[in-house]
């Protein structure tokens, strides 16, 4: 090829350097693919670890590149060869594509010499950009290559295979077998390979040399020179953010490095040749000690670079250089970029914090923004490379707790370009057309020779850009300026070569004019690819691929640092946002890794997330135990002993120990004498408000296209933490039947719900939906993950443990208390039951359980009633006909005597009863505690409720009527008939027995109940009690009884209740005055308290009236009865 044929505009070198730098990055990411899944035992191709293939690999390694067929070893080989075909092929092309990227790369390398082109990085800075990256990653792809120890296996199998099945190698195999074997030492190669390159490459590295040391700082320069500072120089803050070499401000430290350290390899003869060459390799090998390959992939730069050296002869200066640069870089550079990390934290947060408060600076200052961006992410991706990567001397400098904070800024940064870019393109925007296009114009108007192609080009951007306007902004026209980038790297390499009729060489104003115009032209349509362009850190998805014991886990243990540091927590959100860098490391070249990410990125942001909000959830309990200690030391109990010190005082009593220490007064813990006196308390609010700071900070974020909510996160978690404290503190022991009171337990969650409903001060959650959600499960019998409530528990308890004891005779319902209370015993109960039934107790069970939870409670007291009627039916079934004769012939004394003789089970009915009516009194004090507390709640509702139930006609349908009652029964009040009891007891409809016959069964039960009463009068334990208002064996709960079963029973048998009932008063009262003719005072001991039975019966029922018991039992016995009783109350207690 003639230089004279080449013509700059045919070569394409622009769209060359574009197309193969993005399809050398696809490369790397299938090579390093696949040397991943080559050293993964589970994702290594099976023929590499089989058995039977063992002895045929090693052979095709040891003959690699040779082909030999004809041997014993390959046996096997011969019946897998269509599976090695098929499942190998994706490796094996996948060398091939790297093989036929080299031969591209080699001639595009050789077009760009016998073009002679001119490279300048701040002249034209997208074709010397683009030049050094391919270098660099063609020489990272075959170090890479060489990297995967089983290529030679991979290759040499799927050729014999192919050999076998198609009896002839792949066409491709001698040309990839031998650039195999030749890139052994790929560096050693490529230095011999760039020998004819040298010129292009040091000229084009040496272009660095204004760029890269005024990049490579010391903290204390940056300080000095109040780099990134918007508020230094206050009269100029307004002014843009101008430089001559615009995007080299921005460019990465990283990616200069990686030029100038394989660069000055590959041309290594520059360095002894040009002294600005050596200064900018040694002061690239004094910053860092290795080098990002690919991802995780590293590169120890000094031990490469004197392996290589060190066989040169002449080059004992070179070695002794690197020996040097080594010591200084292990001895200096940590500490050089820790302080770099400390001084960038104060010069992003300063910046952060003025673009928040000035939004309208991101126009002029966009530079400072994007520079700051790169700063951070360099200094970020240094730390990760070399935190296990190297021998360190000093740890300290490798460890940073405040990386967080860093991250944070960034993230902030970031958050404001997106936010505020319609701000950004209106100013550019303007900028462009009223500016950048008059100096243009007036540039290329001087020009002394312009060539058409080249004339064309350059107006076609002036026009461009003279067309723009902010209505466009405003109107939400998506701009794109790609072809003009384009067409700028077009015109880069026509006038970059030897012979170009425009020298950009000799124009060097054009060329820094255009590179700042391209910087405006990006600030107006391609923000976010200017974000990843400088603050992508997707890096740390690489190391959390690796195997490498520390650096595989390094980004959760800065996270897990984060949290554990109460002065870091707030920057921790910085790590869930990190996860929405991940997607962008992918390639269009390898699929297949995408979804691997994306879930990945996924989890990860989830288990962050998560994470946070766990921890501001303990920091929550914590802070809701020492309220409820607090809260605790308030409740009635606790002033018992500080009312008796006080009263001892009064009385000159001397009590207690000398020295005893005082009890605190509640309180004394807010009282201060200094504002360093700092508390547990102080301390758990200071890093919850830190927390909280950084759980609130994005609404919402996206992370593969898939959103998370952090709020909703710590939402979840206060439901969950929320539900097991509230059954926590039930303090229910199953073993020793224990639990805590409710008036305590209500204390307690309000103490609770304070401290939650405080979160909102930190946090914008719905902390109600948080207490409906699980106030209102726990009013349910099991909550949602199938737990039990306290609503179980106390039911479970007052079922099983108070009211069982009532059946045992140690506990009885005092009516005058309106509760339930010991009774002495000789085996002394370990609760007090008065503490838990009387009527506070009971109104704070109803606030706890609310009326779903005190409809549970009486659905349970009705299943234990309807067991008792099944038994009590089963006793009347025994005693029918005896019954069916006594029913009728209550008038015949001496008859009925004779029959009661042959009745059995008398005193069961009794019991049984009698328990029913101590269930039925607590339901009735449950009830009336739920009134009151639903009439302060939501009184008109109740009022309401009360007036409908008040006012329902007589000839009502019954069922409409049930209706209502059920619905007052609901919100606590009384009914003449209980619809929770005729529903147990419907429930208990036999199928075997006719409803005559049901009917029949209910009229002799009322029939047994009323004969038997005169039985009580012999009962030591039936004597009346004027000061609790009932029996000590609570036999006055029949009366309660005895009319709800009626009720229930004939509503249910469609019979009339007051009928009933005037036939129960009627036996009753027949059987009583018999008792009075009794001479026996056994029999008749207690005859005057068991009368008093008839007058509770009657005063409890609607449907009796005192007339009609007149009639059935003279009212002078009732009066004497009572006087007798308060006579005998009198002088047992004299």
């Amino acid at each position: 090829m003639s230089r004279s044929a080449l013509q700059p505009s045919q070569q394409k070198l622009a769209e060359k350097l574009t197309i193969l730098n993005d399809r050398g990055i696809g490369m790397l990411t299938r090579i390093y693919n696949i040397k991943k899944a080559c050293g993964d035992p589970k994702a290594k191709p099976s023929y590499l670890i089989d058995k039977n293939l063992e002895s045929a690999v090693k052979f095709i390694v040891r003959k690699f590149p040779a082909v030999e067929t004809r041997n014993n070893n390959l046996a096997q080989l011969q019946k897998e060869k269509s599976e090695i075909l098929k499942n190998l092929a994706l490796y094996y092309f996948t060398f091939v594509d790297v093989m036929e990227f080299k031969d591209h790369v080699c001639e595009l390398l050789n077009t760009i010499d016998v073009c002679q082109v001119f490279f300048d990085i701040t002249v034209n800075f997208d074709l010397t950009k683009n030049y050094l990256d391919l270098v660099v990653t063609y020489t990272t792809l075959m170090m890479l290559l060489s990297r995967i120890e089983e290529r030679k296996a991979i290759i040499g199998l799927y050729n014999y295979a192919h050999e076998m099945t198609h009896g002839s190698s792949d066409r491709e195999y001698p040309r990839l077998g031998q650039m195999i074997v030749d890139y052994e030492n790929p560096l050693k190669k490529m230095m011999e390979e760039f020998v004819p390159h040298g010129k292009s490459l040091s000229d084009a590295l040496v272009s660095l040399q204004m760029v890269y040391p005024r990049r490579n700082l010391s903290a204390d320069q940056w300080r000095n020179a109040q780099l990134l500072s918007l508020i230094s120089a206050p009269s100029t803050m307004l002014n843009p953010a101008q430089s001559d070499t615009m995007p080299c401000e921005y460019l990465s430290l990283d990616a200069m490095e990686k030029w100038i350290v394989f660069g000055f390899i590959l041309c290594h003869a520059a360095l002894n040749s040009d002294p600005a060459a050596l200064s900018l390799w040694k002061l690239a090998l004094q910053s860092s000690s290795c080098l990002c390959l690919f991802r995780d992939e590293v590169f120890h730069i000094h031990k490469a670079a004197e392996d290589l050296f060190v066989n040169i002869r002449g080059y004992n200066k070179r070695v002794n250089d690197i020996r040097e640069c080594k010591e200084s870089a292990l001895s200096h550079a940590g500490s050089m970029h820790r302080e770099r990390r400390k001084f960038l934290r104060s010069a992003l947060k300063e910046l952060a914090t003025v673009l928040a408060d000035q939004p309208g600076l991101l126009g002029p200052k966009a530079l400072f923004v994007f520079m700051a961006l790169s700063f951070a992410r360099d200094e970020i991706i240094w730390l990760l490379r070399h935190a296990d990567n190297i021998q360190k001397k000093s740890t300290d400098d490798f460890i940073d707790k405040h990386i967080a904070e860093l991250i944070f800024y960034m993230e902030e940064l970031r958050a404001h370009v997106r936010k505020y870019g319609p701000v950004m393109q209106r100013y550019y925007v303007q900028y462009l057309s009223g500016f950048d296009a008059v100096v243009l114009n007036e540039l290329v108007q001087n020009l002394s020779v312009c060539p058409e192609d080249e004339s064309i080009i350059m107006s076609s951007f002036v026009n461009t850009m003279t067309s723009l306007s902010v209505k466009q902004v405003e109107d939400g026209e998506v701009f794109d300026f790609r072809g003009m980038r384009l067409d700028w790297f077009r015109l880069q390499a026509y006038t970059s070569v030897s012979k170009a009729s425009l020298g950009l060489a000799d124009h060097r104003e054009l060329g820094k004019m255009m590179n700042t115009i391209i910087f405006h032209t990006k600030m107006v349509d391609s923000l976010v690819e200017m974000l990843v362009e400088t603050s992508d850190l997707s890096i740390f998805w690489y190391d959390l691929t690796s195997k490498k014991s520390f650096y595989s886990r390094a980004f959760e243990k800065m996270f897990q640092q984060c949290l554990e540091l109460p002065s870091q927590s707030r920057y921790s959100i910085s790590f869930p946002l990190l996860c929405t860098h991940f997607m962008s490391c992918t390639h269009e070249l390898c699929p297949e890794e995408r979804h691997h990410i994306g879930d990945r990125s996924l989890s990860l942001c989830n288990m962050f997330l998560d994470e946070m909000a766990k921890q501001a959830r303990n920091l929550i309990t914590d802070i809701c135990t020492e309220q409820c200690t607090l809260s605790d030391q308030l409740l009635p109990k606790h002033c018992a002993k500080t009312i008796s010190q006080a009263v001892n005082k009064k009385s000159k009593k001397q009590t207690g120990k000398k020295g005893e220490p005082e009890r605190e007064k509640p309180g004394v813990e807010s009282m201060r004498k200094n504002r360093l006196l700092v508390t547990n308390l102080d301390k758990l609010h200071t890093a919850l408000s830190e927390l909280c700071f950084s759980i609130n900070y994005v609404p919402n974020m996206m992370v593969w296209e898939h959103t998370f909510t952090p709020r909703e996160y710590l939402t979840s978690h206060l439901e969950i933490r929320f539900t097991k404290s509230i059954v926590g503190m039930t303090m229910y022991n199953q073993a020793t039947q224990e639990i805590a009171k409710p008036s305590e337990l209500l204390t307690s969650v309000r103490a609770y719900m304070t401290v939650l409903q405080s979160i909102e001060n930190y946090v914008q959650i719905d902390i109600t939906r948080v207490f409906n959600n699980v106030l209102l499960q726990q009013t349910q019998h099991l909550d949602s993950h199938g737990e039990p409530t306290i609503t179980s528990l106390y039911t479970n308890w007052y079922l099983e443990t108070l009211l069982r004891q009532v059946s045992n005779g140690h506990i009885a319902y005092f009516p005058a208390m309106k509760a339930f209370v010991n009774l002495p015993t000789e085996n002394e109960l370990t609760f007090n039951a008065e503490e838990y039934s009387d009527i506070s107790e009971m109104r704070s069970l109803s606030e706890l359980l609310g009326p779903y939870g005190m409809k549970f409670l009486s659905e349970s007291l009705m299943w234990h009633i309807s067991s008792q009627v099944a038994e009590l039916k089963k006793l009347v079934v025994d005693n029918v006909e005896v019954l069916t004769q006594m029913r009728t012939s209550f008038d015949k004394p001496e008859h009925m005597a004779a029959l009661f003789k042959r009745l059995s089970s008398v005193d069961s009915v009794l019991k049984r009863m009698t328990i029913i009516g101590v269930i039925l009194s607590f339901r009735s004090l449950a009830q009336e505690a739920l009134r009151d507390v639903l009439s302060c709640h939501i009184p008109f509702l109740v009022s309401s409720v009360e007036d409908f139930k008040d006012h329902i006609p007589r000839e009502t349908d019954m069922k409409v009527a049930m209706n209502v009652y059920e619905l007052s029964s609901a919100a606590g009040l009384p009914c003449e008939i209980d619809p929770a009891l005729v529903v147990a007891l419907s429930s208990q409809k036999s199928e075997n027995i006719s409803p005559e016959e049901e009917y029949k069964i209910a009229c002799l039960l009322m029939v047994f109940v009323a004969v038997s009463m005169p039985t009580l009068a012999s009962n030591v334990m039936s004597q009346y009690s004027p000061a609790i208002e009932g029996h000590c064996n609570n036999i006055h709960c029949l009366a309660k009884a005895i009319n709800q079963i009626a009720a229930a029973l004939f509503t249910i048998h469609k019979g009339s209740i007051e009928d009933r009932l005037k036939e129960f008063l009627a036996l009753a009262s027949s059987s009583l005055l018999k008792i009075g003719q009794e001479t026996d005072k056994t029999t008749t001991r207690n005859r005057e308290s068991v009368y008093l039975l008839l007058d509770m019966i009657v005063q409890e029922s609607p449907f009796l009236t005192m007339d009609l018991l007149e009639s059935c039992f003279p009212y002078v016995l009732l009066r004497n009865a009572y006087h007798a009783v308060y006579k005998q109350s009198v002088s047992s207690s004299a």
